[in-house]
């Protein structure tokens, strides 16, 4: 079964576009080394929680929308031999300033436990 790496990212709204040209652009890279697909989705109906919600935990700021992400690599293996590979590729190094503040980023690596995808 897959392993999935998930990512929960505030973006400030008007820089919608320059990110989702960020993704196109590093997609090349991580199906290089394995990856099978990235989904990256722009929050459409993300609700404040009483206690915790997307945005909380993303300390997302006014003007910002939260985007959740994940990754489908074939297994773990896969996908941290190309963890180690791309910090040393030089496609990874930024040409320009990254569209959000990654230090709020939140991610993690899941073994998935129920898929309908039967392919």
């Amino acid at each position: 079964m897959s392993y999935i790496q998930g990512f929960v990212i505030p973006v400030p709204a008007e820089n919608k576009e320059a990110y989702r040209a960020m993704c196109a652009k590093v997609w090349p890279l991580f199906r290089d080394y394995g990856a099978e697909r990235i989904v990256e989705c722009w929050g459409d109906a993300v609700p404040d929680g009483k206690l915790t919600d997307f945005r909380k935990a993303v300390q997302a700021q006014e003007g910002e929308e939260v985007v959740f992400a994940w990754i489908v690599w074939p297994d773990k293996a896969t996908q941290e031999a190309a963890h180690a590979k791309m910090m040393a590729d030089p496609r990874m190094e930024p040409k320009e300033p990254i569209p959000f503040d990654g230090k709020r980023m939140i991610f993690g690596g899941f073994e998935p436990i129920f898929d309908t995808d039967e392919g």
